[in-house]
């Protein structure tokens, strides 16, 4: 059996770590009454840190 080391991440280093890689979140809301969809929401988002050095997406 071996030794695990416990680590302890704070949670800015945490965020940190994501925001470098870039997260994306995505997810889906259906509301029905009786079987039938109401309202659908989908939600894709990029979620990343912003650096002058790499090109913007939009051409500014």
């Amino acid at each position: 059996m071996t030794v695990v080391e416990r680590r302890e991440i704070a949670l800015v280093d945490l965020l940190d770590r994501l925001l470098a890689g870039g997260v994306v979140i995505t997810g889906d809301v259906t509301l029905r009454i009786a079987d039938v969809d109401l309202v659908r929401i989908d939600l894709n988002a990029l979620i990343s840190s912003v650096n002058r050095t790499v090109p913007s997406p939009f051409g500014d």
